[in-house]
């Protein structure tokens, strides 16, 4: 079943992170196995918000000593990122699997990140000026608490609750998704894709990597592979509707814009209010009540519609 929410504010900084952890937390009967969150504060200009993680959350919990594990990962990270030039000007532990860097870089980033993920068990969630992308296993509240979102001030945000259908509960099999080499594009999806390994062969065969097996990578993988070629967002989801198969509506989000994108059937919900200031979309309106708990108007989207507002 799953729920995607996401807002945009228009023209200011807000508590981004506890209004995306409050339309979540509605939409937790929707998908009780994983929260994720792609949320975009103002960043600074040359420098990267690396959000990497160095196991599952299951791991953790094995016989063997992990924590020596993660720590040894954790040594070749730095040594590999030091290799290509790059600086780490400062870091956080959300979990003992779990970082946040802030790093300088003026090299081929693609070429450092592939590098880094190429250790077995390392997953690089994001790595942009803007973009923080965080998920884990439990609900929003949960999630929240434990990676500090509560405050997060920001522009913009996307969101995740997920139920494992066709894939596993993991981390890697999470939402938002981000893909090589647009550094602050994020995706969430709630749907089905049809056509997803006729698709993720073509962008593999473009040298685009997937970490997952679910279906909904592949929108982050295409979108970023339409906005390396100057593709804009709205072209890139207008096409999404008669290139990708399946039932689908799904969120994108960059550094300064948010999407969505209905397919031809319309089967998945999506609500949407729009206000001078603030436009908020989730699966149900339960979600955006969570955060406009006076008397809204609210419309759904139809088939085939596109959307791209500019924050």
């Amino acid at each position: 079943m799953c729920g995607i929410a996401g807002l945009i504010h228009k023209g200011k900084s807000s508590n981004v992170g506890g209004e995306m952890t409050a339309m979540l937390q509605a939409l937790k009967h929707r998908g009780p196995d994983s929260t994720g969150y792609a949320v975009y504060g103002e960043g600074k200009e040359g420098d990267y918000i690396m959000r990497f993680v160095l196991a599952e959350q299951e791991d953790m919990n094995k016989g063997f000593d992990m924590h020596e594990v993660v720590a040894e990962r954790l040594k070749e990270v730095e040594k590999r990122m030091k290799l290509h030039g790059a600086v780490i000007k400062g870091r956080e532990k959300a979990t003992d699997y779990a970082h946040r860097f802030i790093i300088s870089h003026d090299g081929d980033t693609e070429k450092m990140a592939r590098h880094i993920e190429d250790i077995e068990g390392v997953e690089i969630m994001s790595m942009g000026n803007g973009l923080e992308l965080i998920k884990d296993l439990g609900d929003a509240a949960v999630v929240s608490e434990q990676y500090g979102l509560e405050n997060f001030q920001g522009s913009h945000g996307i969101g995740h609750t997920r139920m494992a259908t066709e894939s596993d509960v993991d981390i890697r099999s999470a939402h938002p998704y981000w893909a090589f080499p647009y550094n602050d594009v994020s995706v969430v999806h709630n749907g089905q894709i049809t056509n997803y390994w006729i698709m993720r062969r073509e962008m593999e065969r473009k040298g685009h990597r997937f970490q997952s097996s679910c279906d909904s990578e592949l929108l982050a993988v295409y979108t970023a592979d339409n906005l390396a070629n100057g593709v804009s967002l709205e072209e890139s989801l207008t096409r999404s509707i008669e290139e990708i198969d399946g039932v689908f509506t799904y969120l994108v989000a960059t550094k300064d814009q948010l999407g969505m994108a209905k397919d031809t059937m319309a089967a998945k919900p999506l609500v949407l209010y729009e206000s001078d200031d603030l436009i908020a979309m989730a699966s149900e309106e339960v979600a955006i009540r969570a955060i406009l708990p006076h008397e809204i108007d609210t419309t759904d989207p139809y088939d085939e519609e596109v959307r791209v507002w500019q924050a």
